[in-house]
């Protein structure tokens, strides 16, 4: 009853950008939590990012510090994740997860996408 899709994944040099986007629809609850995860072959998955509903809050993993934004959408229950400065430790399939509780566990977010891959070379 609730469906998550991200796209914008792609290949880019090292030192690029990509914007990825996500956005929930269906039977939602009025004020989800979004945010993102990654996780490399062989890897466990990575927090990356979180948003509060509110736009208000935010929370980033120690290496996208500085490199990494996210925001929401003017739409309800969508987020952007702008990637900037990329290196090749950030290849992966990046996921867009919704909930209800603010914070980086993966157990906080209900609601997944199927992925979106970035490739970074050099």
């Amino acid at each position: 009853q609730v469906q998550v899709v991200e796209s914008g994944g792609g290949l880019v040099q090292a030192g690029g950008s990509l914007r990825l986007s996500c956005a929930a629809s269906g039977r939602t609850f009025s004020n989800l939590v979004m945010g993102w995860f990654r996780q490399a072959p062989g890897k466990e998955r990575e927090f990356v990012a979180t948003i509060h509903w509110s736009g208000r809050n935010t929370i980033y993993g120690d290496s996208m510090k500085g490199r990494f934004t996210i925001s929401r959408g003017s739409a309800e229950n969508t987020v952007y994740l702008q990637m900037n400065n990329l290196k090749p430790d950030d290849m992966a399939v990046y996921y867009c997860a919704a909930g209800r509780v603010f914070g980086t566990s993966g157990s906080s977010y209900d609601y997944w996408g199927q992925g979106t891959q970035v490739t970074v070379s050099s």
